[in-house]
């Protein structure tokens, strides 16, 4: 299914991203080395139930999972990069964390991901590979807008990425977005200009570049969702909801 919202609706959906941009802002600012994942859990945990809102993940159950994920968050943890199951692990100098996070209110939903080594460590591949999937997500938002195709983002997304010289996995990517997380259409990160569905106004996208140093393949942990590198290999992830209107994309999931 392919959902063009209304104006009204586009109205909520900016408040679905503000929290959502709001959640990882504060979660973020939060995190410190010696931080459990359980407790980051927790906070979302708390956050959506604040704001009257209510998590995408918690009862989430797709057939690629051991569903139901029974979590606020995905945490992920330097070599997992996907739906990483929040763990009784406490965060270590130099740790590269991905949190992701989708909430719905009001009827709409919002996804955003981001990435940040915790501690004062700055270990260097770990800042390219953060540095890489924020440059391609930029790329992707600037060549959206009404009357651009689908082939158009994912190439933008995939050349930034492929010019920064890592692997890319097609299996897992963006997609539509609404009243539900998980929609048409699936947007790769990698694809040919001029390709694909047509992008309308009222149109949600969750674009989310993700990488991994030096393979494109994925193993799934013993929790039955944390999805990891298949050689060890450090990650990263960086997501964005955007609507698309008259004048281009605007992203949503920032704090305001």
């Amino acid at each position: 299914m392919i959902e063009i919202l209304t104006d009204a609706e586009l109205d909520r959906a900016r408040a679905s991203g503000a929290l959502v941009g709001t959640i990882l802002e504060s979660l973020k600012n939060r995190t410190r080395v010696g931080t459990n994942l359980l407790e980051i859990d927790r906070w979302a945990q708390k956050m959506i139930a604040d704001a009257n809102a209510e998590s995408c993940y918690v009862d989430y159950a797709p057939s690629f999972g051991r569903g139901p994920f029974g979590h606020y968050i995905c945490t992920s943890v330097n070599d997992a990069v996907l739906h990483g199951l929040p763990r009784d692990y406490a965060l270590a100098d130099g740790d590269l964390l991905t949190l992701d996070i989708a909430v719905s209110k009001n009827g709409i939903a919002a996804d955003s991901a981001i990435s940040f080594i915790v501690g004062k460590s700055r270990p260097a591949e770990s800042t390219a590979l953060i540095d890489a999937t924020e440059r391609a997500l930029a790329a992707g938002i600037a060549a959206a807008g009404p009357g651009q195709r689908i082939g158009d983002i994912s190439h933008a997304i995939g050349s930034v990425l492929s010019e920064a010289g890592y692997p890319i996995n097609t299996e897992f990517g963006g997609h539509g977005i609404g009243s539900t997380m998980h929609q048409d259409p699936h947007i790769t990160n990698t694809g040919q200009p001029g390709r694909g569905y047509q992008l309308r106004s009222g149109l949600l996208l969750a674009l989310e570049p993700w990488i991994m140093v030096d393979t494109d393949a994925l193993v799934t942990d013993a929790d039955g969702w944390t999805l990891r590198s298949a050689t060890g290999c450090r990650t990263a992830h960086s997501e964005h909801t955007i609507a698309i209107t008259a004048s281009g994309a605007e992203v949503l999931t920032v704090a305001r």
